[in-house]
């Protein structure tokens, strides 16, 4: 079971639901700017809400998040009027499940390397007939704030699927996997994609090989209708992304923490 061109997608949706602040930005062209938290604390997921940003990818793939980190993260998030996303370490289909009953607005998958993957990912993350998601929650309706009957007619073309391109099979592959009914968003992790193209991370931004990846991955998403994302390290390059990305996920919890001591203490100590 797997969707087909006909069916309502995030894109082409007619649902109306100002709860999902990061849909809402995509399709009216607002350009989103996002942040990644590895930190599993309900209040720094508040803390990072009310900072103004648009979406939060809580990071289950590389950060300390487990189950109930999770689930508490999205409700915090969600709660503050921000579009909590999370991102899955893998695309098995307990794993995309559980992610999705947290309530989460879109999911994240890493590493999508071919079609099938990407078709694999769309079948658990979409309810029948659409896919094989399974339903038994009532916690995920919440946090669209909605019932779980409204929820169950709208989470199949309102819920944002994500796939990170950042191998190069997924660059190899990028046409097909764009084309897959069902992918919402192309997602470019850089600093994996220059370790499988280059050997080395991060890129420099200027190597060919890189460069012509990047660009292959956009006209990709372009081709097929799909939105296109990447990860920042910082606001000048954030809005640099405006020009080619219909959003941009801006460094994390840690590096910001971190970053902001770095700094000031050089100052302190000067």
């Amino acid at each position: 079971m797997t969707r087909t061109m006909s069916d309502p997608t995030p894109q082409t949706t007619t649902v109306q639901n100002p709860r999902l602040r990061l849909l809402n930005k995509l399709r009216a062209g607002e350009f989103p700017v996002l942040t990644f938290m590895a930190i599993p604390s309900v209040r720094m997921a508040q803390i990072v809400s009310l900072t103004g940003l648009d979406g939060i990818v809580v990071d289950a793939e590389h950060g300390h998040i487990g189950d109930d980190a999770m689930h508490n993260s999205v409700s915090a998030i969600a709660s503050l009027g921000i579009s909590p996303v999370i991102r899955v370490r893998g695309p098995a289909h307990d794993i995309l499940k559980r992610a999705l009953d947290t309530g989460a607005h879109g999911i994240m998958v890493p590493q999508v390397n071919n079609a099938d993957e990407a078709r694999q990912v769309v079948a658990s993350a979409k309810f029948p007939p659409q896919g094989l998601r399974g339903q038994g929650s009532a916690f995920p309706a919440i946090a669209h704030g909605l019932t779980t009957p409204e929820y169950m007619k709208s989470a199949n073309e309102t819920i944002i699927t994500m796939l990170q391109i950042e191998t190069k099979a997924g660059v190899e592959n990028v046409d097909e996997i764009a084309a897959v009914p069902g992918v919402d968003l192309l997602f470019i992790g850089p600093n994996d994609l220059a370790q499988s193209l280059l050997g080395y991370t991060p890129a420099r931004g200027d190597e060919p090989e890189f460069v012509a990846a990047v660009d292959k991955i956009i006209a990709a998403a372009r081709k097929h209708g799909k939105w296109c994302g990447r990860m920042t390290n910082d606001g000048a390059a954030s809005k640099e992304g405006r020009k080619r990305y219909d959003m941009v996920s801006m460094t994390g919890d840690t590096k910001a923490i971190q970053n902001w001591y770095i700094a000031e203490l050089a100052v302190a100590r000067s």
